[in-house]
């Protein structure tokens, strides 16, 4: 059986909570070295981190290449960063709207296009971070789903695209328990029954992603609960 494959330096989008946070938290502990692109600090400070808007893809770009002057070129990236905004079509402010898909595709394609010529030097792995939402619409999601359907579609193009260069995994989580939902108003939050999955658990699937031998790729995960609402 071939060995797993050393993390090196991982970078993670939205590192500084939710999922994010737990896929850093999984890859300092398994021995890698984690650096993190977010809007804020992690809590941690001695994990190596680069501040920006996703929305905005030249900060995305300047991140990157500020955290390879810091911590080092990547040998792998993960894209948790993510945001929502509920509601009707009609009642969502356009703005609003827009800097959703902004974060979530836009933010994803920045990072991932500024680290590629450091994963091409090593072989190394992207993993997206899409959403059972990617595959399944909900209605007064319009922002979210178009925005996850675009990492499904930009993530299978992207391993086709990447093939036998740099691995390529689509990671699509179910609802976990972060701060994700908060701000919400109630009828877009969990109900006090919700089955939620711990995000440490799906960071232990990015964690089985990044570390496959080289040429042997995890191409599509889906983690949830045994009663996730939205899958299948």
């Amino acid at each position: 059986m071939s060995e797993r494959r050393e993390l090196g330096i991982v970078y993670v989008t939205g590192g500084a909570s939710g999922l994010g946070a737990a896929v850093v938290a999984a890859v300092e502990k398994a021995g890698g070295t984690a650096a993190v692109i977010d809007r804020v600090a992690p809590e941690d400070p001695a994990v190596a981190h680069a501040l920006a808007d996703l929305a905005d893809s030249a900060e995305a770009a300047a991140a990157v290449a500020e955290l390879v002057e810091v911590v080092g070129p990547p040998s792998a990236v993960v894209t948790a960063a993510g945001t929502d905004a509920c509601g009707p079509l009609a009642e969502v402010d356009t703005e609003v709207w827009e800097r959703v898909v902004r974060v979530n595709l836009f933010g994803t394609a920045a990072v991932v296009r500024a680290c590629l010529p450091h994963l091409e030097a090593v072989r190394g792995t992207v993993v997206t971070v899409a959403s059972t939402l990617g595959l399944r619409p909900a209605g007064d999601a319009t922002a979210y789903c178009a925005s996850k359907f675009g990492v499904v579609g930009f993530t299978r193009a992207l391993a086709m695209e990447l093939a036998g260069r740099v691995g390529v995994t689509l990671l699509v989580p179910g609802g976990m328990r972060t701060h994700f939902f908060d701000g919400r108003t109630e009828q877009y939050k969990p109900g006090p029954d919700a089955a939620l999955n711990d995000p440490g658990d799906v960071a232990q699937a990015v964690l089985t992603a990044l570390q496959m031998p080289i040429g042997c790729e995890l191409r599509e995960l889906v983690v949830a609960t045994s009663t996730e609402p939205s899958w299948p």
